[in-house]
């Protein structure tokens, strides 16, 4: 393995341990020091802590469906991996976006194998509470996006590497399959 790749896969899971054990290191603080359903602070305050649990998936779907849940994280944890050992564009933030992911995905895995249910503390209005992990996959998501958005407005289009102007010229194959830019006698120009 070259420095090159170890350095890119010690990144890719560095991040995902890190997502991972700081979810798990907030949830079990809010876990031990809220009771079920009690903010902090006062329901004032806009953005706070409130200590719910979630036994669906998001937005509350698929409530009791724990092990339909595990065994789908497993599916879209073997997804990841993939995803990460084959992207479909190089740059050098895709192992922190696809980590970040995993850290994500294994932080409410974690939750569901544990407990059967997801514990959630992040409070804003009009919005279901979320966590860490949640938080973690939606940034990458956005990050992957965008990296993405930046690389194909950059990479020129094949039919233009194709027809590039220094190509074709006497002596070369155009695209008729005959020698350099002059028609054969079987094709019309249009």
């Amino acid at each position: 393995m070259n420095i090159g790749r170890w350095r890119r896969d010690a990144l890719f899971l560095g991040v995902a341990a890190l997502v991972t054990a700081l979810d798990q290191i907030v949830k079990e603080i809010v876990r031990s020091s809220l009771a079920r359903g009690e903010y902090w602070p006062s329901e004032e305050w806009i953005v706070r802590i409130h200590h719910v649990t979630n036994s669906g998936a998001a937005f509350g779907i698929l409530q009791g469906q724990a092990g339909f849940l595990i065994v789908t994280t497993i599916v879209g944890l073997v997804a990841i991996v993939l995803y990460y050992r084959f992207p479909p564009f190089q740059h050098r933030l895709v192992p922190v976006a696809v980590g970040m992911i995993l850290g994500g995905a294994l932080g409410n895995l974690i939750d569901r194998i544990r407990l059967g249910r997801v514990t959630d503390f992040i409070d804003l209005p009009r919005w279901p509470a979320f966590n860490i992990a949640d938080s973690s996959i939606v940034i990458a998501v956005i990050i992957l996006v965008i990296s993405y958005g930046v690389l194909s407005a950059r990479r020129p289009t094949d039919s233009a590497q194709a027809r590039s102007p220094d190509d074709i010229g006497p002596g070369s194959t155009g695209v008729d399959g005959e020698g350099g830019d002059v028609p054969s006698d079987d094709h019309q120009q249009t």
